[in-house]
């Protein structure tokens, strides 16, 4: 197996946006080198400067649209992404839901290998999701999204039931897990009971020190 994933969303936080989204990667770009996969999942405006700069840290879009270069005035065309430097794309984030045609189109426009994580809100979805054959697949309980409590902690049965379903489905599929995600023991957690990484943000782009957070993400690893 790869190494576990450790994917930061960055979100529109005013920590991880504009040149705060590029200390933001330095610092994720100073834990590249350990035991974790780094992928920092950055908005449409900082793509294309983050992945000019990045050294060892994965940049992914936080969303893409089905279309084509055309008129499609505020939609995030993916041959434009992929061009700016896009490595992968998470789609269907509890913050900015999609259909499963909208999923199913995307994947189908792509080229092969660019790999896309779709969210999934508990494990029904996330068999739908599986079937749609995507790289990974995360489940995040909307409820804890940005929260204290991790969902390792507050709702373990679903990380190791989706990771049960998806398998069942696509065993292709690789499971992450999020929502409340915040420390290395979480992370622990996440991969014993079946997951293969984690989707976090607040944890990481609202830290007081960054460095440390990130540090004790991998410390179990």
């Amino acid at each position: 197996m790869d190494r576990p994933m450790i994917v930061v969303n960055f979100k529109t936080y005013a920590t991880a946006s504009g040149s705060e989204a590029e200390s933001l990667l330095a610092a994720m770009e100073a834990h590249a080198d350990g035991p974790a996969t780094m992928v920092a999942v950055a908005s449409a405006f900082d793509l294309a400067i983050l992945a000019q700069q990045a050294n060892g840290v994965e940049v992914w879009s936080q969303h893409l649209d089905p279309v084509g270069l055309g008129g499609y005035t505020g939609w995030l065309e993916p041959q434009t992404a992929l061009h700016r430097g896009a490595k992968g794309s998470i789609i269907n984030h509890a913050e900015h839901k999609v259909e499963l045609d909208h999923v199913r189109t995307l994947l189908e426009m792509l080229p092969e290998g660019f790999p896309v994580c779709a969210c999934a809100a508990d494990v029904e979805e996330a068999k739908a999701l599986a079937r749609l054959n995507p790289t990974y697949i995360a489940v995040e309980p909307p409820e804890l999204i940005g929260g204290d409590i991790s969902v390792t902690t507050a709702d373990p049965a679903i990380v190791s039931d989706t990771v049960a379903a998806v398998k069942a489905v696509n065993p292709k599929v690789r499971v992450l897990c999020g929502a409340g995600v915040k420390s290395g023991k979480d992370v622990a957690t996440a991969l014993e009971l079946g997951a293969e990484g984690v989707l976090l943000a607040s944890g990481v782009t609202k830290a007081t020190d960054v460095h440390a957070v990130l540090s004790d993400l991998v410390a179990s690893l």
